[in-house]
């Protein structure tokens, strides 16, 4: 099975911003993955789809990669913070407020997934083994004959007419 990965380092987002979106394709096939980021109404969008672009290339160009593109998936994404950049903003009264401008490294991960082996197992229902199934909705007999109401309608205590 291959595996590969792709890291951007230093992306002028936050790491909660684009873990929002990361969130969006986490374990879904590749192309799910960019149709998603094409849609998706974030900025980090398009950064995240790069990261994922070049980690299906770089699968791609491993040994031992079966050349089906469609069987790759997105098996790990993550966002860790980067460094802040510490700007200063004026404020009121000569005094000063700090702004950190976040970075974050996004990091996609994409497998391969394996080749599904159809198994033929013996079904016992096939063969007339097993009980007849009820109807969706019905009641087992036991069951009716409980849940029925006493004689006389409702449990509501009955109240004089005008």
């Amino acid at each position: 099975m291959i595996e590969a990965h792709a890291t951007s380092r230093y992306v002028r987002t936050s790491a909660q911003k684009a873990g929002l979106v990361l969130a969006l394709i986490r374990g879904k096939d590749v192309n799910h993955a960019l149709a998603t980021l094409r849609f998706t109404r974030k900025s980090i969008a398009d950064d995240i789809a790069k990261v994922l672009r070049s980690a299906i290339a770089n699968a791609q160009n491993k040994d031992g990669f079966s050349g089906d593109v469609d069987r790759l998936f997105v098996s790990a994404c993550y966002a860790n913070q980067g460094p802040a950049q510490k700007r200063v903003r004026p404020a009121p009264m000569g005094r000063a407020f700090r702004v950190l401008k976040r970075t974050a490294h996004l990091t996609v991960r994409v497998s391969e997934r394996p080749e599904k082996i159809v198994a033929i197992a013996a079904d016992s229902t096939a063969k007339g083994g097993g009980a007849p199934k009820r109807p969706r909705g019905a009641v087992p007999k036991k069951a009716a004959a409980r849940s029925r109401q006493p004689a006389g309608g409702s449990r509501r205590s009955k109240t004089k007419k005008d």
